[in-house]
């Protein structure tokens, strides 16, 4: 067994993917090695599921945020009552906000206009961020830039573009969520990327229930399985496993300011 603890910055244990073993699950956490959970906003109802789970488990915490493809719900009562969550003593983020192009809905203005909102509040209340975005390049970029991101802080969660926009975060002081992807064969341009980022701007994450790393590639995810994210850095930086555990939840401890 590993000295170092895992800390899984990104994970969605209040999905419907867990509905039939969720406590079981979360119960056998800690003697696999995973010692902390930031469990992630995405919409106004999993906001409330978030917090419920953090107030009943000591090693799991909350990020509070509307994810761009589900703006769409938000109004200002729903988006007062988004400030008011995000100040509970368990919340240690705002997120999941930002863009996503991948889908039709809902339109770009709805997405930016509350990516904008959502990025004030954590100013507001001098949280981290957790970024997503997806085939949103240039807008995220701009919108980090115009709100000045790098006073904000945060990470950008499964990272997905080039070199040269990863260099753009670098500046800006984010970290970045390396889960899953990172162990695909076709996870080519992450591997590249990773390649050039320093190691105390790395956390892991797990997406659950999404993305499981191969061996386990298509299965339903859980934390567990960053055992295999943590053996591919471990790899591609010359690290023992150890070196990265240690490393990665001492970032994550930074990013989150625990």
């Amino acid at each position: 067994m590993s000295t170092f603890e895992i800390f899984d910055t990104h994970a969605h244990y209040d999905d419907h993917a867990f509905d039939e073993d969720r406590e079981e699950l979360i119960g056998s956490l800690k003697a696999a090695g995973v010692g902390r959970v930031v469990n992630i906003g995405s919409t106004v109802a999993s906001c409330e599921a978030c917090l419920t789970l953090a107030e009943k488990h000591d090693f799991i915490y909350a990020a509070i945020g509307v994810h761009p493809s589900e703006t769409a719900e938000l109004t200002e009562e729903r988006f007062e009552n988004l400030r008011r969550q995000c100040q509970h003593p368990k919340c240690l983020a705002v997120g999941e906000i930002g863009l996503d192009y991948y889908w039709p809905e809902p339109d770009a203005e709805t997405q930016k206009l509350w990516f904008e909102r959502q990025l004030e509040l954590a100013r507001e209340l001098k949280k981290p961020v957790v970024i997503h975005s997806r085939d949103a390049c240039r807008d995220t970029l701009e919108i980090l830039k115009k709100q000045k991101a790098e006073e904000i802080g945060g990470v950008i969660h499964c990272y997905s573009y080039t070199r040269e926009t990863a260099k753009e975060y670098l500046d800006m002081g984010f970290f970045f969520g390396i889960g899953g992807v990172l162990t695909f064969k076709n996870g080519k341009k992450l591997k590249e990327t990773v390649e050039i980022l320093p190691m105390e701007r790395i956390v892991i994450e797990t997406d659950s229930p999404y993305l499981a790393p191969v061996p386990n590639r298509g299965k339903r995810n859980d934390s567990r399985n960053l055992a295999y994210v943590v053996r591919e850095l471990a790899q591609m930086k010359g690290m023992t496993e150890d070196e990265v555990r240690k490393v990665t939840w001492e970032n994550a401890c930074r990013l989150y300011r625990m």
